[in-house]
């Protein structure tokens, strides 16, 4: 039965859900041998099903209305008639805890135990209350007194029952939960043999990740995103949030009135990215080469144009569906739509592994 159980010819489905601040997204598909293809898809806004966001401040963190994105998660599995019941949930980065350290050379047997032991000096909260996960980043070599380099990824368990409740609710199985970063990477690093830098701009934050060898390398977030850019035409030209939404997605920066208002906002983003990448290069040796654009708000007018200019550096707008078999006519739906679906499709591509 074990060989079954690694055997990929069999036919497989897998959803996967991504709940943004202000949307809901869900992706199905399924595998047969190596060809994976899109079965159905679907979204919903949070401002349809409830009077707030999905997500809330409370207690210094954001967390769920459970009972609301069930029923959302239930809307668009019947509206799209998604029947697969297996589910995997990705958890935004801003609940996950991220950590880098170095371990001396040891033995495979006493690897475990010393990341554990070195994880209580990182994590900021009480051990029993996370949920923790790792990986090694570069292995040395054998026999050599080269260090373990380990990611170390912790989540509150109040977030993960959080989840549980919202599966459970939705009637689905939970697989897997998973930080959305690894989704991104899933969903399009493949043969990437240079460093680049993953832009993921949803509505409330934006999360620069540097992936290196198809691994998360760093990761760091900053309050600056779509829904700030929105506010900020809305404030600046006094017009509601509805039609300065509607201005950037249409006009973007390619209108000078946008462009003098957002670049402030952008300008903070492309310093953070070069602050990240000169301190990823001194420290690993390798220049980034590339900049994804992930996100809502990633085929923004003129936002690709203006990041080549201001970094200097190839700018590629993420297309998570590019490996997936389609049928031919959604193929630019589903580029239009690639960026901020790519989080949904790493979580079923998961599902599919």
């Amino acid at each position: 039965m074990k060989l079954l159980g690694s055997f990929k010819f069999l036919p497989r489905s897998c959803v996967g859900i991504d709940i943004g601040t202000s949307s809901l997204k869900v992706v199905e598909l399924s595998r047969w041998g190596s060809r994976k293809s899109l079965k159905n898809y679907g979204e919903i806004q949070a401002s349809r099903l409830y009077d707030k966001p999905f997500r809330t401040f409370e207690k210094n963190t954001l967390m769920l209305s459970s009972q609301d994105i069930a029923r959302g998660v239930r809307a668009i599995c019947q509206e799209a008639k998604i029947e697969t019941k297996e589910a995997v949930f990705s958890i935004p980065d801003f609940s996950s805890f991220f950590t880098y350290f170095e371990l001396p050379a040891m033995s495979k047997e006493e690897l475990p135990q010393a990341v554990q032991y070195e994880a209580r000096k990182h994590v900021p909260l009480p051990f029993a209350e996370v949920t923790f996960d790792w990986q090694i980043i570069e292995k040395p070599v054998p026999n050599a007194k080269e260090p373990f380099k380990i990611l170390l990824v912790a989540v509150p368990n109040e977030v993960i029952n959080q989840y549980q409740e919202i599966a459970e609710r939705s009637g689905l199985k939970l697989s897997a939960l998973e930080a959305e970063v690894f989704g991104l990477i899933r969903s399009f690093f493949r043969d990437e043999k240079s460093p680049a830098a993953v832009l993921d701009i949803g509505a409330q934050t934006t999360t620069i990740n540097v992936v290196w060898k198809g691994q998360l390398r760093n990761s760091h977030g900053i309050d600056i995103a779509g829904n700030g850019f929105t506010e900020r035409i809305s404030q600046s030209l006094l017009v509601d949030f509805s039609k300065a939404q509607e201005l950037k997605s249409q006009k973007g920066l390619q209108s000078p009135d946008i462009v003098s208002i957002l670049s402030p906002l952008i300008d903070m983003i492309v310093t953070e990215v070069q602050n990240i990448a000169q301190n990823f290069e001194e420290r690993e040796g390798a220049r980034i080469e590339k900049i994804v654009l992930g996100g809502g708000s990633a085929r923004m007018p003129g936002l690709k144009a203006y990041f080549e200019k201001n970094l200097a550096k190839e700018v590629e707008i993420l297309d998570p569906f590019s490996s997936l078999f389609a049928p031919p006519l959604l193929e630019e739906t589903l580029k239009e739509m690639g960026p901020s679906y790519a989080v949904a499709v790493g979580m079923a591509l998961r599902g599919l592994e």
